[in-house]
């Protein structure tokens, strides 16, 4: 077993750390406060391959591994969340579903804009009565002559405001349960989609959340994704990878908080010390490093199977299980470290702080992952 990264690795790195204390950490707080959408940001990082990272290069992709991959999710959460969830959903949801159930046609069509940044994209299967029991979609697709008509409607999806298309699911056979559910390509100009609130949220204020809404939409039947009935099953596919990205994204969050909580430590002087010579503190940066470091080693070993082609649902619940909440747990110690300075917004961890409870929500709840681990553990 080797845990170490390539040198090439490194380098990626290195040069999406130079990238992101460069062109996204200076206006980091000024994207929170006012909710701005980082759009020359992203196709910036579209330009240089990260859109399309996991993708091969006759697809417009960069051909990356989704170790590398996560180096990149990594290193654009440690400075701001919010980009690393543009790109993850950009990526993992919207464009790999397309990859993973697409025509040949619709991947033609579809993944070199995405992959490239010329497009971005969203991915809709959340509801307003189907969040974690997804197979409680109430949108509905009929088929009427040569096109399918669609109504509903999504919430909570990343990047809505913002796409150019949308990988959104409808049923086309209520009494098949979640074998009844269908995915769809919807381009932001297709009559009768529209865009619906857009979320005023806790954190991650700089990504984009909202409704997507379907109104007699029509789609011709190309614009089937997959299988008829094989959208809810190519979702769970999508997620499995997606949960690596928001492990990777946890890790992001817990090592800026991290770094920011330890440069702090050094700085601070409390009874005539530096409060990184109490033992409490000492304590508690020791544990953070330890729960950051064993979120990194689940995370790349689910990343490194995903490339060996074996199905990682185990390991992705598992990542994203203890990568999230551990990340909870490392934001509010760095908060506690920095006292009442934490709790200003001119220090990184107070933004940090608010964005990572989304880890445990987003892409299923821990109470959701612990369910798919005990089905695999009991092989249910």
């Amino acid at each position: 077993m080797n845990f170490e990264f390539t040198p090439e690795q490194e380098q990626l790195r290195k040069s999406v750390r130079d990238f992101a204390q460069k062109e996204i950490a200076p206006h980091v707080l000024d994207w929170d406060e006012n909710q701005t959408f980082p759009l020359e940001a992203v196709k910036l990082c579209g330009k240089l391959g990260y859109m399309g990272s996991i993708f091969p290069e006759e697809l417009g992709g960069a051909g990356l591994t989704y170790i590398d991959y996560c180096i990149i999710i990594e290193e654009l959460s440690r400075v701001d969340p919010s980009v690393g969830l543009i790109v993850a959903a950009h990526t993992s949801l919207c464009s790999n579903h397309i990859f993973l159930a697409g025509s040949d046609e619709q991947k033609q069509r579809y993944l070199p804009r995405l992959a490239t940044g010329e497009w971005i994209g969203c991915w809709s299967l959340t509801e307003p009565e189907a969040g974690s029991d997804a197979a409680g979609t109430r949108s509905t697709a009929v088929l009427d002559g040569g096109h399918w008509v669609i109504n509903g409607g999504k919430t909570f999806t990343t990047n809505a405001h913002y796409a150019d298309v949308c990988v959104g699911m409808a049923v086309t056979d209520r009494a098949a349960a979640q074998h009844g559910i269908s995915a769809f390509l919807f381009e932001k100009d297709t009559p009768g989609f529209r865009l619906g609130k857009k979320e005023n949220k806790m954190g991650m204020r700089a990504s984009a959340t909202g409704e997507v809404l379907f109104d007699n939409c029509r789609l011709p039947q190309s614009r089937m994704l997959g299988k008829q009935g094989h959208g809810f099953v190519d979702s769970l596919r999508a997620l499995d990878g997606g949960r690596i990205s928001i492990a990777a994204l946890s890790i992001g969050i817990a090592q800026g908080a991290y770094d920011a909580a330890l440069k702090y430590s050094k700085q601070r002087k409390q009874f005539g010390r530096f409060i990184s010579e109490f033992q409490a503190i000492q304590f508690k940066l020791a544990d953070m490093a330890t729960s950051i470091e064993a979120s990194r080693l689940l995370t790349y070993k689910a990343a490194a199977r995903k490339d060996e082609g074996k199905r990682v649902t185990r390991e992705s619940a598992m990542a994203k299980l203890f990568a999230s909440e551990a990340a909870v747990k490392v934001c509010d110690e760095a908060l506690q470290i920095h006292g009442g300075y934490g709790f200003i917004k001119d220090y990184p961890v107070e933004k940090f702080y608010r964005d990572v409870k989304l880890m445990t929500i987003g892409e299923g709840t821990s109470e959701i992952q612990r369910m798919v681990l005990a089905r695999q553990l009991l092989n249910l």
